[in-house]
């Protein structure tokens, strides 16, 4: 499932949970040797401390931790990541974790989008595609659903590559490198 491209300079990768895309936008960052890993998760229960226990196991050494549930764009100009190869997984927990924490949603979606293109890294982010599915009955749910929607709008309109992966199967959407 590696990746027989170079890895692009930056790169949306979309799919259903379980679908396969975190291991797949993985994979494009192993191509490269390894590189940084920005994780948006918060280990607030114990299912969510075991969920990033087995991923950090599954990645190995190749990897560099950064935790920002908020602060994307800080971690992803931060001297650690300049001229690295870095995954970003996902993009939908960060969604998640502004609104709980009151910030300005469409504000920080705007500033990461406006930066992307000026990063001094090559980023892959892993986002859960949420608008396949019926429309959410709560408010809230249905603000987070349109988020994700702009964001994902937004991200694949100034990455050069977008990939969905389902059933573990990538295909490409969208190649401009």
């Amino acid at each position: 499932m590696a990746a027989t491209k170079p890895l692009a300079k930056a790169t949306l990768v979309l799919g259903g949970a379980r679908s396969g895309k975190s291991r797949y936008a993985e994979s494009l960052i192993e191509a490269e040797g390894g590189g940084i890993y920005i994780a948006t998760a918060q280990a607030l229960d114990s299912e969510m401390t075991d969920r990033i226990g087995k991923h950090r196991e599954r990645r190995g050494e190749i990897w560099r931790t950064i935790e920002a549930p908020t602060d994307l764009l800080g971690a992803l100009t931060s001297p650690a990541c300049k001229g690295q190869a870095v995954l970003v997984d996902c993009l939908t927990l960060w969604v998640s974790n502004l609104m709980m924490n009151d910030h300005d949603v469409a504000r920080e979606i705007s500033m990461l989008c406006a930066a992307l293109p000026s990063l001094d890294a090559r980023v892959v982010f892993v986002s859960n595609e949420v608008g396949l599915g019926i429309v959410p009955e709560n408010a809230m749910a249905r603000q987070f659903r349109d988020y994700a929607g702009i964001l994902h709008q937004e991200i694949a309109r100034v990455a050069n590559r977008v990939v969905f992966v389902a059933a573990g199967l990538p295909m490409m959407m969208k190649d401009e490198d």
